[in-house]
């Protein structure tokens, strides 16, 4: 989109929020207040801009009679690259989920029951992770291995009082689905050999109620008894819940909640998710908008990450990232990996609107 654009759709947000009316329908005024948000760093650096080179050419015209003018032009013509370029990369074309919170499911593969530990090792990583962003966390649903790993896990991560623009959960976590490797010696391994085993990340925008509409006729509901560890009943009551969207054959359950209301409420919030993402995957695919980048175009079904225990080593694979300090990252510190597909994906980009 042309800046004239971005500047007119700007003032046409400012006066529709100025309307008090706009304010009685409270999905709409949160879906303009977004937009608003959004555009606002991008008008305010175009202004800062206007302002900048309007300052060059009144030093410029001063120069003649007064030399310091000259040195204060190379300063604002500095200045002017430095806005220039901020400007390029605002306006680069985002990523419309990169405000969103998101939903995080962690499942055991392959491995058995180190791999289920191996998954437990993960999602404490994501959790510390988001502790150490401010962000808020809620277990939606868990099924427990016998050694206390995970068979599958369902996190909601998000942030405390809303996030900057372009800011939200997704952008730092939307590049960490597919299949994470680990390498290490097993707590089952009696002889000391190190085995290979994986778990699978799935990460997918959490869509509010406004972006994803569901009929209660594509929905089929089952409730049963929910299970622990071992397969053990830990409820008298059939509270758990399992639904499946008939459209498209997605199934969601829940079991973690004490009621069969509250289990499908948190079920029906992973399926709004997962529905959103599929949806922006076919309009993807059809408008043939996925770039041809490092970042994007990796098969979920591949590995994207080795955990190298020995070695102390984390890869990711899709960016030829590797450092040397997994114990820090299982700590929580996923910045820098987390960075190095963040600029990947930003310099795709640059490259694709220049």
């Amino acid at each position: 989109m042309k800046l004239d654009d971005l500047l007119g759709e700007y003032y046409e947000l400012e006066q529709q929020l100025a309307d008090p009316a706009v304010h009685a329908d409270q999905s709409q005024a949160r879906r303009l207040g977004r937009r608003y948000s959004q555009l606002t760093p991008v008008i305010a650096s175009y202004r800062e801009l206007q302002q900048v080179e309007s300052d060059i050419e009144a030093a410029n015209e001063l120069a003649a009679e007064d030399p310091a003018f000259a040195d204060e032009a190379k300063e604002l013509t500095a200045q002017r690259e430095e806005l220039t370029e901020r400007l390029r990369r605002l306006l680069i074309p985002r990523d419309p989920n990169d405000d969103k919170d998101v939903i995080l499911e962690v499942k055991a593969g392959e491995g058995g029951e180190e791999s289920a530990l191996f998954a437990g090792d993960l999602v404490r990583m994501y959790l510390r992770y988001a502790e150490r962003q401010g962000w808020k966390t809620e277990v939606i649903d868990a099924t427990y291995s016998d050694l206390g790993g995970y068979k599958d896990i369902t996190v909601a991560v998000k942030t405390k009082g809303g996030a900057e623009p372009g800011q939200g959960v997704w952008t730092q976590l939307k590049f960490e689905g597919g299949v994470h490797r680990v390498q290490r010696v097993p707590v089952t391994e009696s002889q000391g050999r190190i085995h290979t085993s994986a778990a699978g990340v799935l990460v997918v925008p959490e869509a509010e109620e406004i972006d994803v509409e569901i009929s209660d006729n594509d929905l089929r509901v089952d409730v049963y008894r929910s299970s622990g560890p071992g397969g053990q009943s830990v409820n008298t009551t059939d509270s758990a819940v399992r639904i499946t969207h008939l459209p498209t054959g997605i199934v969601v359950s829940c079991q973690n909640e004490k009621s069969q209301l509250q289990n499908k409420e948190q079920a029906l919030r992973v399926l709004r998710a997962r529905l959103l993402a599929e949806a922006q995957a076919t309009a993807d695919a059809e408008a043939e908008a996925e770039r041809k980048s490092q970042v994007r175009t990796v098969d979920r079904s591949e590995r994207v990450r080795t955990y190298n225990f020995p070695e102390n080593r984390i890869s990711d694979h899709r960016v030829g990232y590797k450092a040397y300090n997994l114990d820090h990252v299982l700590d929580g510190d996923l910045s820098g990996v987390l960075q190095a597909l963040i600029d990947a994906d930003t310099k795709e980009r640059l490259e694709q609107a220049r």
